[in-house]
C-alpha cells in the first residue's frame, strides 16, 4: 500500500570549489502518514447527532424540490461552510441548479381532413410534452416501425422531420415464426410497453416528429390508468427539463389509424400518405427547482484528477399525511460524506491534504429517477469525466440486512470490478489493512434479479466509463416506508463503514496513479 510521504532532506557535505561538483550525500527521513489519524476523527456520536436532523419531521422527508429538500440543502451548506472546505463553483454558491419538470399527461387533440379524434378515447399523448400545434398535409406510414437486421420498416420512406404512422406486431413467415427472429417466441417488437419502447427509440434515432402508433389494448390500458391517477392527483412524475422528449409519442386507436390509412390492419407497406393531419397540445407540467451540494478539496500534486464521492439527499417527502425520514435512505449516506469531508479537511489543515481533488456530491432526485447525478454526468459535469478517477457512492450504510444478521459487521460492494480490476483489488486491500468489514459481493452478479448496479447514482458515472464502488447495507422491514427513522440506525455499523469509504478515497486520492479503467463500455 503506497502511502504520502514527508521527506526530510538533509544535505551532508561541501560543494567542490574546483572545476566539477561532489556528489552531496542525501539522507531522507521518511516519515509515513497513518490516515487513522484522520478516520478515528469519524464517530458515531457525530453521525448520529447530525442524522437525527438530517432526518427529523422539520425536514419533512426532503422530497425533490420540496421545502424540506431545501432545508437540506441548506444544512449540508453549512456544514462545508463551517469546515472551511470551499465550493467548485464560485465562492460561496455551492449549489449546483438542476432544472426539473413536473410532467403530467398533457391534453392531445387530432384531427384528420377535419374529422375530429378524442383524448384518452382514441390517442393519449406517451410521455411529455411541449404545448405545441404539429400540421401536415402528408404523413409517412411506416408499417411496424421496426429495424432489425431481418427486417426494416423504413426502406424507401424519408421519415426525417415527420409525422410517422406504425402499429403494434411484428411480421410473421407463412408458418407462424416471427421474421425477425426465426422463432414463435415473442420479441422486443412484438406487443406492449416493450414493443413500444423498441419503436419509439427507432423513431427517435430517425429524427421522426411524431409517431402514431395504433395499439387499441395498448391504448384501453394507458387510458385507463391515466384518468384513474389524473383524478387522484398522481398524474405527474418529475424529470430533467434539459433531457424532455423533443419527438412527440401518441398512442392511437384503431378507428385513428383507419382514418388515415383503411387497411392498415393488413397493409404492411411503407409509403408517404396523403391527409390533412393536425396535432394539438398543450402541456399541464410545471417547473421544479431543485439543486445537488457540491464541496470540493483541491489536490496538492495532481488537481486535475478528481474522485468524486456521492449520496442522495432527497427522499419520499410526505405521503397520506405521514412523513418519510428517510434516515437509511439516504440520510445516512448524506452524512457519512460530511464525515469523510471533515477527516480529510482536518489532514488538510494538518499539511496532508489529498494529492488528488475529490468533489463532495450530494444528488437530488434519486427517487425520481436518479436525476441529480444524471444531471451532473450527462448534462453538467462540473469537472470533465475523463478527469474523474473513480466515484465512491454511498446510499444506505446505516442498517442491517435481515439476511445478515449473524455477522452484522458487513457491507454489500456493488460494482467494483465492473469497469476497473484495480479499483476492485485496491478496496480488498484497505480494507484488510484499515477496517475489517465483511465485503459481501452478492449483488455484484451481473444477472442479480434486483438490478442494484443500476439503481442508484454510481451508474450514471459507471454509463460514462468512471470506474464505480456502491457501498450498500442492503433492504429492510423500513425501506421507503415512513418507519426509516434514525432511531433504528446501528450507528457503530455506520462508522464503521464510513471510516471503510474514507480510507479508501484516501488511497486513490493519495496513490501514484489512478486506478486503471481495464474493462471499458465499448
Amino acid at each position: 500500500m503506497k502511502k504520502s510521504l514527508i521527506i526530510a532532506c538533509i544535505a551532508m557535505g561541501i560543494l567542490s570549489c574546483g572545476s566539477s561538483q561532489q556528489t552531496v550525500p542525501i539522507t531522507e527521513k521518511i516519515v509515513e502518514i497513518d490516515p487513522t489519524v484522520y478516520g478515528n476523527t469519524i464517530t458515531a456520536d457525530e453521525l448520529k447527532t447530525m442524522l437525527y436532523t438530517f432526518a427529523s419531521d422539520e425536514f419533512e422527508g426532503r422530497d425533490t424540490g420540496s421545502k424540506g429538500q431545501k432545508m437540506a440543502v441548506e444544512y449540508l451548506k453549512q456544514h462545508y461552510v463551517a469546515l472551511g472546505i470551499p465550493s467548485p463553483i464560485s465562492e460561496g454558491d455551492y449549489f449546483q441548479e438542476v432544472p426539473l419538470l413536473n410532467q403530467k399527461s398533457p391534453e392531445t387533440s387530432i384531427t384528420v381532413n377535419g374529422a375530429a379524434f378524442e383524448n384518452y378515447t382514441d390517442l393519449v399523448t406517451s410521455g411529455s410534452a411541449a404545448t405545441q400545434t404539429i400540421n401536415a398535409s402528408d404523413i409517412v406510414y411506416a408499417g411496424y416501425g421496426i429495424e432489425d437486421d431481418n427486417y426494416s420498416s423504413y426502406i424507401g420512406v424519408d421519415v426525417k422531420d415527420k409525422i410517422v404512422l406504425i402499429k403494434v406486431g411484428e411480421p410473421k413467415n407463412a408458418d407462424g415464426t416471427y421474421v425477425t427472429s426465426g422463432t414463435k417466441e415473442d420479441t422486443k417488437w412484438s406487443v406492449g410497453r416493450q414493443a413500444l419502447g423498441s419503436k419509439r427509440e427507432v423513431a427517435k434515432q430517425k429524427g421522426v416528429k411524431a409517431v402514431l402508433y395504433m395499439d387499441d389494448a395498448y391504448l384501453k390500458m394507458a387510458s385507463n390508468y391515466m384518468q384513474a391517477a389524473a383524478k387522484s392527483g398522481r398524474d405527474s412524475r418529475i424529470g430533467l427539463k434539459d433531457k424532455q422528449d423533443v419527438m412527440v409519442q401518441v398512442l392511437i386507436s384503431n378507428k385513428l389509424g383507419k382514418a388515415l390509412l383503411a387497411d392498415i390492419e393488413t397493409n404492411d407497406i411503407s409509403k408517404n400518405l396523403k391527409a390533412n393531419v393536425e396535432i394539438k397540445i398543450t402541456s399541464n407540467s410545471e417547473d421544479v427547482n431543485s439543486e445537488n451540494v457540491v464541496a470540493f478539496i483541491k489536490g496538492s500534486e495532481k488537481p486535475d484528477e478528481v474522485l468524486v464521492i456521492s449520496a442522495h439527499l432527497d427522499h419520499e417527502g410526505i405521503k397520506d399525511g405521514e412523513i418519510y425520514n428517510g434516515a437509511d435512505d439516504d440520510g445516512s449516506g448524506s452524512v457519512a460524506i460530511l464525515e469523510i469531508a471533515e477527516a480529510f479537511r482536518i489532514a488538510q489543515k494538518a499539511g496532508h491534504g489529498p494529492k488528488r481533488s475529490i468533489l463532495f456530491l450530494h444528488v437530488t432526485g434519486e427517487e425520481k429517477g436518479l436525476l441529480g447525478s444524471s444531471y451532473y454526468t450527462d448534462v453538467d459535469p462540473i469537472f470533465p469525466l475523463e478527469n474523474t478517477i473513480a466515484n465512491l457512492n454511498i446510499d444506505m450504510i446505516g442498517r442491517i440486512d435481515p439476511k445478515r444478521k449473524g455477522d452484522r459487521n458487513y457491507v454489500y460492494l456493488i460494482g467494483s470490478d465492473k469497469l476497473s480490476q484495480e479499483l476492485h483489488n485496491v478496496s480488498e486491500e484497505v480494507n484488510k489493512k484499515y477496517a475489517n468489514v465483511t465485503l459481501d459481493y452478492t449483488f455484484n452478479a451481473d444477472n442479480d434479479p434486483n438490478r442494484f448496479y443500476y439503481r442508484s447514482d454510481h451508474y450514471n458515472f459507471a454509463k460514462n466509463n468512471v470506474p464505480v464502488i456502491f457501498y450498500f447495507n442492503g433492504t429492510h422491514d423500513d425501506y421507503h416506508k415512513a418507519s426509516d427513522t434514525p432511531d433504528k440506525i446501528e450507528y457503530d455499523l455506520l462508522e464503521n463503514r464510513t471510516r471503510l469509504v474514507f480510507y479508501t478515497a484516501w488511497e486513490l486520492a493519495n496513490r501514484d496513479e489512478r486506478v486503471a479503467l481495464d474493462k471499458p463500455i465499448e
